[in-house]
């Protein structure tokens, strides 16, 4: 089934300051406006800090919505399970929080998080078989792709590949007991922005490969294989700092440079 309904996520005035929110809206019939715009979730708590929003909606196949929260510079909030500051969250269309959340029925969590420990995650997307994945900054290296499971701690900032930008060292390492290792990182960071697994209708050779742009370096990286590797980067004029990438209906692949303000379309024809 299809609807008219779009979902976003914006940054709201709360108390203390700004906070991530998800909105559901209808688009007009002529396409010129949203209608019925309301409010399906709203992060804990405003922060004063204007960094690391790190949002994305996603629509997982049974119809429930993934937000990822970016931790707002607050670092350990990431590992603090009554904030939902570096977490992914997971609710109905309605708003509401599905019964098999995680946590739910946990006083001392919030039952709308779904996976906890991470930074700033600017992109996420389904895979073939439905798993979400995101894309997040690291600190001065260590920008991570995560295969996100339920429950599941990314260890942000208690383990990490990257450094402070100062230098100095960031939590206990790199691993730890009870916390997720990335699929893939990046050092020196990239910058990653938007995340696409691609179905390859138009492209067959890329099918279940993912594809990432780069805000930092003016590339899309295209990964596959188990492990994940970096296996090619799409460069050219067009790919001047890439917001987000998506596929459309057809298999082209289209990509936001907001370092050119357009939209490019990648295709066969």
């Amino acid at each position: 089934d299809r609807s008219r309904t779009i979902f976003l996520t914006y940054a709201k005035a709360l108390e203390g300051g700004a906070g991530t929110a998800l909105a559901a809206a209808e688009l007009s019939q002529d396409g010129a406006r949203l209608e019925n715009l309301r409010d399906l979730f709203t992060m804990s708590r405003g922060s004063a800090a204007g960094q690391h929003f790190g949002s994305r909606v996603v629509e997982a196949r049974d119809g429930t919505l993934f937000v990822t929260v970016g931790e707002r510079g607050d670092r350990p909030a990431a590992q603090d399970l009554g904030q939902h500051n570096g977490s992914v969250v997971r609710v109905n269309r309605d708003g509401t929080v599905p019964a098999d959340n995680p946590f739910v029925g946990r006083d001392d969590v919030l039952p709308e998080i779904w996976s906890y420990g991470h930074r700033n995650p600017q992109g996420a997307a389904l895979d073939l078989e439905g798993n979400l994945w995101v894309s997040e900054h690291g600190a001065r290296g260590g920008d991570e792709v995560n295969a996100v499971h339920k429950g599941a701690n990314y260890g942000w900032p208690v383990i990490s590949y990257g450094r402070h930008y100062s230098g100095a060292k960031i939590g206990e390492g790199t691993a730890k007991k009870g916390m997720e290792q990335p699929a893939f990182y990046w050092d020196p960071s990239i910058a990653p922005s938007g995340l696409l697994v691609y179905s390859g209708k138009m492209f067959p050779d890329w099918r279940g490969d993912i594809f990432i742009g780069s805000l930092k370096f003016n590339y899309i990286a295209r990964l596959q294989g188990d492990p994940l590797a970096e296996v090619a980067q799409i460069s050219t004029p067009a790919t001047a700092r890439v917001r987000d990438i998506i596929e459309a209906p057809d298999g082209a692949i289209w990509f936001i440079s907001v370092g050119n303000g357009a939209v490019y379309r990648i295709s066969n024809d």
